[in-house]
This record gives C-alpha cells, structure tokens and sequence, in this order.
C-alpha cells in the first residue's frame, strides 16, 4: 500500500517538493506546513461547448474537473483565465454562471458557488461553498454574452484550489476553445 501511495505521490506534479513530508503526515492529511494541499490532485480540464461559431447568442462554455477519490482535500474553488485568442472583449454574464454534478448534459445537483471575473486579466475565481468533496466530477459553467467576434483558438488557462487555509494551487493545463468564422 505505501509504495503505490509513493508511488502516486511521484508522479503528481507537487511530488516534487511534497512527497517527503507527506510521508511523516497521518494518511488523509490536507495540510502541510500550514497549507492545504492535495494529496493526489486533479490533473486536467475537459472544455466543451455546443455553439462554436462566432456571434452564436448565449452560448454556455462547460469546464469539467474530476476531483479524484485520494484527493486528500476537497476542491475550494477554481481559476479560469483566458490566455489566448483574438478577442478580449467579449462580455459574459457573470452572475449566471453555475456549476452542478457531472458533466455536460448528465447535471447532476447543483453547487453553490461565488464567482468574481477580472476584465482586465481576462480571470474568473471561481469558489466552492461547500467545496466539492474527492470523487466527485464537477461541471462549470461559464455564461458569455455571445461568443467572440473573432475566429480562433481561445485557452483558457486553469488552475485547481484545494479547500483550506492557504491553500496550495495545482495547475490543470490549458483547455481550448475553437471558434469558427459563421460566413467561410
């Protein structure tokens, strides 16, 4: 059992610095030195949308996480930012946007959340209340007023929040979005 544990710790990106000290931690341990961390974290974004040309009215943008079951901690929250793509400008109506159980047309119950979204930096914080416990797969919800004006590749750039205090981030990668030009 230890050694498919290190063994897991080793492959996860926090391995690195983490796996020594987790080892003197009691197992399930969220913390260390102070910081909530995740034991084994989520390590990719699922992107999918159903409208995928430009100026397509009131599309919904779905990043999916699964939380793994050994996570170790829940997860508090999420950071979406967009990294690239020709428009930047691109309104949403960020009071809409929600998250649920599952995956896109599977909804499960719904998650409460908060949401703040920074224009300039193009970053929704996205926070879980009550985080999502491990083994769960939770959907978000991102609610643009229209999609861009531009045709292009759009990342979003994600990162994972682990409940706790000061929590440690863990980067889930870069989810895309293509956009099609509607008159080609």
């Amino acid at each position: 059992m230890l050694t498919r544990r290190l063994r897991r710790l080793v492959v996860s990106p926090v391995a690195a610095w983490v796996a020594p000290w987790l080892l003197l931690l009691p197992s399930g341990a969220q913390q260390l030195q102070g910081r909530g961390v995740f034991v084994n974290p989520p390590w990719r974004v699922e992107l999918i949308s159903y409208d995928t040309t430009t100026w397509d009215a009131q599309p919904d943008y779905y990043f999916t996480v699964e939380v793994p079951a050994d996570a170790g901690a829940p997860l508090g929250g999420l950071t979406i930012q967009q990294t690239r793509g020709s428009d930047w400008s691109f309104p949403y109506y960020v009071d809409r946007t929600s998250a649920f159980v599952g995956r896109p047309r599977a909804e499960g119950r719904k998650v409460p959340l908060t949401v703040d979204f920074h224009q300039q930096q193009r970053r929704f914080e996205v926070r879980f209340d009550p985080p999502v416990p491990p083994g769960t797969t939770v959907t978000t919800v991102l609610k643009p007023w229209s999609n861009p004006d531009q045709a292009d590749t759009y990342m979003f750039e994600v990162t994972a929040w682990p409940a706790g205090p000061n929590p440690t981030p863990s980067p889930l990668g870069y989810a895309t979005l293509r956009i099609y030009n509607r008159f080609f």
